[in-house]
């Protein structure tokens, strides 16, 4: 089983995510062995009680800075003997010698396809704005491996989600994580944790790919 941290600072509906698919046997050889909050009133700190999963608080506001914080984070992903850190909500960049050190072991969900949407100051709501201004008529989430910068690491997998002629970015953003984000992120670390993931470069190849979301296919593709 792969000692998995996951990461939060808000409401956690990612962290849920993960917790339902490994409950209905979708995400193998896992175990949720802590939720890291960086906010100590976070909703996701709820859930992980009602799941059973220990949680921890590293509040980011007691830090002076970003290093000092990634620090504190790195220190209690070794003293728990963690595999896998999964960022599910969680609003922070993480320093280099972090990322380093758990090379390829770090995975993000991003609410864009990326590279559209992506990089510093691209998070949250602000990417579905960016989207509807900018017109695109499909959009989506993708999980990937973290490296030093923000939203360039190799990709595991995309879901397209179609944009609306009515959407908000409140719909947007809610349909997007119903539609990809909460299928592909536990997705992802089941991949990870049964060991299909082969990495070369920024190119992410899974081992005997079973299902439409792990090829890459959509919902609507004929089969």
């Amino acid at each position: 089983m792969v000692r998995t941290a996951v990461l939060v600072s808000g409401g956690g509906s990612n962290l849920q995510a993960i917790i339902d698919a490994r409950i209905f046997g979708e995400v193998k050889n896992c175990e949720l062995a802590a939720v890291i909050s960086s906010n100590p009133d976070a909703y996701a700190l709820q859930r992980a009680e009602f799941a059973g999963i220990p949680a921890y608080i590293i509040d980011r506001k007691i830090f002076a800075n970003r290093a000092s914080f990634s620090e504190a984070v790195h220190k209690k992903l070794e003293d728990l003997d963690i595999e896998l850190a999964v960022l599910a909500g969680f609003m922070y960049i993480l320093d280099p010698p972090l990322i380093r050190a758990y090379r390829n072991r770090v995975i993000n969900i991003h609410p864009a396809l990326i590279p559209s949407f992506s990089g510093p100051g691209c998070y949250g709501i602000h990417v579905h704005e960016a989207a509807l201004e900018y017109g695109v008529k499909v959009t989506g989430a993708t999980a990937h491996f973290c490296v030093s910068e923000a939203d360039a690491g190799p990709i595991i997998l995309q879901k397209a989600v179609e944009v609306r002629e009515d959407d908000t970015p409140l719909s947007l953003q809610r349909r997007v994580m119903e539609e990809a984000e909460w299928k592909i992120l536990p997705a992802a670390v089941s991949l990870y944790c049964e060991g299909r993931l082969e990495i070369d470069g920024k190119i992410v190849r899974i081992k005997g790919a079973r299902s439409d979301v792990e090829r890459g296919r959509s919902d609507s593709e004929p089969q």
